[in-house]
């Protein structure tokens, strides 16, 4: 889908809201320059991924009970991302004012700034140097800030700890471990050996980008204008994937699995390494009767070619809508989202990768998440996938044409030339 670039008019509105936000005014006009009553201020709804719910609704309850004349509506979006993002654009595209604040994939920024979806906000009001730089990273677009970084994410390798201590093994650092691993202690006691979200989605795009970034290789240049996926190092990364389906030690089944499927089948004992996003832990630390795992799980980075690898950058920005009739609840909302303690209560009810450093040094939070420091490792050197305004579209390319290497359709070389000529033909597009 082509999106068009916002007008003068639309551009000339985020201008206000930026001043708006920035310094009250006395008026009787909303930020964005529309009067509106209490000047910007009411009842807004809080737009996010379902997947979300399970710690999200207490906190607006404590918002709640301390606004009552600014109450949060918690609106639920689909769990899977694509069906996410169709909702959102379809809002937006209308100039709903239905959504005030909205939980956004990091990917999305350049697309929902780009088209006037979101407006710019004041980065003097956050506390942006305590927070992750490369989660700040994602919320910026074009050398402003223009959502606020809520939880960051970077993929991590799961292992059965009391397999590889019967093997007398260390946990796998590069490549070649861990293929070495795959092929001779999992079958020893009856596992596959490596798993990751290799279906044809975007999770097969965040393990291809962390295999080619993590052999030294990019998809696109860093401001995504630029096609740089057709190389040797990024043949590496894909040759990587592809040899482990065909010599074995990723299994086939592999190719049907998205992040769920992948995590019931490490917790059933099915494999030896599991490569997933850090919420899995939480998961694989009840006990249970379908997980088999409990109290056998290791956690470290993933690896790469010749040491620690990089992951792809995950997690979720707050951005307030364009078309929002109360964006200084709006921001003072997700003000409220952003701060120490309900980033910490993110991480020990819903197990969210907080953005403030120094929750990832707390001794208490530590001994209840002892992934953390590898987390906080793995999200500094992780890489935003590319930053292009059409992601959806480009994601696509990508999954589909790394798909037909792993199934063995096309070659691994003939695979990436395709996705090349695709992925330029959707920037010149855009």
């Amino acid at each position: 889908m082509r999106r068009a670039m916002p007008g003068i008019a639309v551009l000339t509105a985020s201008l206000m809201v930026m001043a708006g936000l920035a310094g009250c005014t006395a008026s009787g006009t909303a930020p964005g320059g529309q009067a509106t009553a209490g000047d910007g201020i009411g009842p807004i709804t809080f737009a996010i991924g379902k997947d979300n719910s399970s710690w999200l609704q207490g906190v607006i309850d404590g918002w709640n009970q301390r606004h009552p004349a600014q109450k949060v509506t918690l609106l639920l979006l689909p769990e899977a991302a694509n069906d996410q993002l169709a909702q959102l654009v379809a809002n937006l595209q209308a100039k709903s004012a239905l959504y005030d604040v909205i939980g956004m994939d990091v990917i999305w920024t350049a697309e929902f700034a780009s088209n006037g979806w979101i407006i710019p906000l004041p980065q003097g009001q956050f506390p942006l140097g305590d927070f992750l730089s490369p989660a700040v990273d994602t919320a910026m677009y074009q050398g402003r800030l223009y959502a606020v970084p809520d939880y960051s994410n970077a993929n991590l390798l799961y292992y059965r700890k009391d397999i590889l201590a019967k093997a007398g093994a260390a946990p796998p650092r590069t490549w070649g471990q861990l293929q070495r691993l795959a092929e001779t202690v999992a079958p020893k006691y009856g596992l596959y050996g490596y798993a990751g979200t290799f279906a044809p989605y975007e999770g097969l795009t965040v393990n291809f980008a962390a295999a080619v970034q993590s052999a030294g290789g990019s998809i696109l240049s860093p401001e995504g204008t630029k096609v740089t996926v057709n190389s040797a190092k990024a043949l590496a990364g894909l040759d990587f994937l592809v040899n482990g389906f065909r010599q074995g030690w990723i299994p086939k089944v592999a190719l049907t699995y998205e992040e769920e499927s992948s995590q019931d089948a490490f917790a059933a004992g099915e494999f030896l390494f599991l490569d997933n996003w850090p919420d899995v832990y939480a998961a694989l630390s009840v006990p249970g009767p379908q997980n088999k795992v409990y109290g056998k799980v290791g956690v470290t980075a993933l690896p790469g070619p010749a040491g620690t690898g990089s992951s792809s950058l995950g997690g979720a920005n707050l951005a307030i809508s364009a078309y929002s009739r109360h964006q200084r609840t709006a921001l003072d909302f997700i003000k409220y989202m952003t701060d120490l303690d309900n980033e910490r209560q993110m991480l020990e009810q819903g197990s969210f990768p907080p953005v403030w450093t120094q929750l990832y040094t707390d001794k208490g939070l530590i001994r209840s998440h002892p992934y953390l420091p590898v987390l906080e490792q793995a999200i500094n050197s992780a890489r935003p996938r590319p930053a292009i305004t059409n992601y959806d579209q480009a994601s696509l390319a990508i999954s589909s044409a790394v798909y037909e290497a792993l199934t063995q359709q096309k070659q691994p070389k003939q695979a990436l030339t395709e996705m090349a000529g695709q992925l330029t033909q959707i920037i010149r597009d855009g």
